[in-house]
């Protein structure tokens, strides 16, 4: 695998796609964001880096591919526990190594730095624990300090934590967060998966470019056949699949929201009725013309951003006994 591809499809839990259940191969993927400065030290010259950062930890790790104007990128680090967090360990002691008197975070002291991972919003609570309890464990044992973000990223499902420290206590951290993550992988299924770049300008980029992909709401578009002559001869189908648990938000109170993204993109959207894999997501499709097939994607990603926006406002009280 190229140093500078992404790797596998996963949502910042364990390989469980693969498999119903983790137990006896605990493969945890752990996702964080970089700069585009950082990733360029992550990967090395000629990918050197990279190679020697899987030689000696045994994990499978990738850069996702640069986008123009964007200034992140997403690591994806995937392995076993230890591997993972020795694997992010090292990583950080590389990116002060290289920017030893610029900190990753502005907020952070010059002699420690700080990874910003990449967590499923639906596997917060298993980070977190019951009245913070678990964090702060984590906090303690590792020395680390953790700062989570209140808002969900940009048409996904993941939220930011920061884990700010010295290397090693970073790497005690984030093998904690692994096993976290792994004790509750269902909880990550369906998870929207957050890539730089993905806003309006996204949008507009991937229109008409045949194919959109947005971590697990996955897009493909194709020529509608036999359109009748009445109908615009460029008629295309784009389909997505989104997390079953995010279809109601899209399909309001009696499909109000639902009729009204079809009158404002004149588009014809239909949704399946049944999960169509063991993911769990529902199939949308849509047939219209790429500029209203454009409209509805944009629609469509504007209602989940306000059910996440008020998934994350109910969360709020379990956010601040995080940070006290």
């Amino acid at each position: 695998m190229s140093s500078d591809s992404p790797v596998q499809r996963e949502s910042g839990s364990p390989a469980h796609s693969r498999s119903p259940s983790p137990v006896g191969n605990e493969v945890l993927t752990l996702r964080a964001l970089v700069s585009t400065k950082d990733a360029g030290v992550i990967i090395g010259k000629a990918g050197k880096n990279v190679a020697d950062l899987r030689d000696h930890t045994g994990v499978k790790a990738g850069v996702s591919k640069v986008i123009p104007g964007v200034h992140e990128r997403v690591l994806t680090v995937s392995g076993s526990v230890e591997g993972v967090a020795k694997a992010y360990a090292l990583i950080v002691s590389q990116l002060v190594a290289a920017n030893p008197s610029s900190p990753v975070s502005p907020t952070v002291p010059s002699q420690q730095t700080a990874i910003r991972l990449l967590i499923s919003h639906n596997l917060m609570g298993s980070v977190i624990g019951r009245n913070g309890l678990k964090i702060k464990a984590i906090q303690d044992a590792s020395g680390a300090r953790m700062v989570a973000s209140k808002d969900m990223l940009p048409q996904s499902t993941e939220r930011i934590v920061e884990v700010q420290g010295a290397s090693d206590s970073i790497g005690r951290a984030i093998e904690e967060i692994g096993r976290c993550l792994l004790e509750d992988w269902e909880r990550g299924l369906g998870t929207v998966l957050f890539h730089p770049g993905s806003g309006e300008d996204r949008s507009r980029r991937s229109g008409n470019s045949g194919r959109r992909t947005n971590g697990d709401v996955r897009g493909r578009t194709s020529p509608s056949p036999h359109s009748p002559s009445s109908q615009p001869t460029n008629l295309r189908t784009q389909n997505i699949s989104i997390p079953s648990d995010m279809v109601g938000c899209i399909i309001g109170r009696n499909g109000t929201k639902i009729t009204e993204i079809r009158r404002l993109s004149g588009s014809k959207i239909s949704i399946a009725k049944e999960p169509h894999d063991e993911t769990g997501e529902r199939m949308f499709t849509i047939v219209g013309t790429p500029e209203a097939n454009e409209k509805a994607l944009f629609l469509l990603y504007n209602q989940l951003e306000s059910e996440k926006e008020r998934r994350v406002g109910r969360d709020q009280q379990q956010q601040e006994e995080m940070q006290d």
